[in-house]
């Protein structure tokens, strides 16, 4: 399963856990969601994991942010 399409889903909000982050796309009416292990991320530590994931969204054209 890959990521959804941009053009349908333009919010992406991380939410880290503690041995996953949740991924919820969003913005036009649809919503979907994906789970993500931390150690598929490929970061040393869990804070490092979100940050590299949050910036690989921006960078493909998602507006991602932090969740609470």
């Amino acid at each position: 399963m890959g990521l959804p399409r941009v053009e349908r889903f333009p919010e992406a909000t991380v939410i880290r856990e503690d041995e996953r982050i949740l991924i919820h796309f969003g913005g036009l009416g649809d919503e979907q969601a994906m789970s993500v292990p931390l150690k598929y991320v490929g970061a040393e530590d869990e804070e490092t994991a979100e940050l590299i994931l949050l910036a690989q969204l921006q960078q493909i054209g998602y507006r991602a942010r932090r969740g609470p």
